[in-house]
């Protein structure tokens, strides 16, 4: 009975992570109510809050689950890719990455500035998980060694920062092929 409990509170909290993630996406900056995040989860409210006591507090799992989906992807990506395609299509997913999080912006720039803990979290999983693939590329001689995963994905915050402009993603997407092809030997 208690193991049922437990999968069901897990299969509840994921679902209202999963829900949450595309209703902030899809919101596009506008503000998204939790009543409705409850609601397309299929639990009540009370549910929501007590995996999530706040709205901040969900922001931040749904922001943590993005991160660990991303260094999953990377090891997934590692081995079954071309190196260069395999960078490529991680850096493309980060700025998928950056369209869920434009309907959370304002409330994660709040918790970035006030939680060092989420972005040393993000910073060093997101590190980590480029710089497997950037070590792959450069082993098989496809890329320059001069740069860093650091480098990279300043590179990438860099051109994600007016995700508030019209067709950005387009752009965006088109910069980071020209950024992949200029890596290359």
């Amino acid at each position: 009975m208690v193991d049922s409990v437990r999968s069901d509170a897990r299969r509840n909290r994921e679902k209202l992570l999963e829900v949450a993630t595309a209703a902030f996406a899809a919101a596009e900056g506008r503000p998204v109510s939790l009543e409705s995040i409850a609601r397309d989860a299929g639990v009540g409210i009370g549910t929501l809050y007590r995996h999530f006591p706040t709205r901040q507090a969900l922001f931040e799992a749904v922001y943590r689950r993005e991160v660990d989906q991303l260094a999953e992807l990377a090891q997934a990506l590692r081995g079954k890719e071309q190196p260069v395609e395999a960078l490529r299509r991680w850096l493309r997913a980060n700025v998928e990455f950056v369209a869920t999080k434009k309907g959370m912006s304002t409330a994660l720039a709040l918790a970035a500035h006030s939680s060092s803990e989420l972005v040393a979290y993000s910073f060093e999983h997101l590190s980590m998980a480029l710089g497997s693939l950037l070590e792959q590329a450069v082993a098989a001689g496809e890329i320059r060694t001069d740069v860093s995963a650091e480098d990279l994905l300043r590179a990438l915050v860099g051109m994600c920062y007016l995700h508030d402009q019209p067709a950005w993603q387009a752009r965006v997407l088109r910069l980071v092929d020209v950024l992949v092809d200029g890596l290359r030997l």
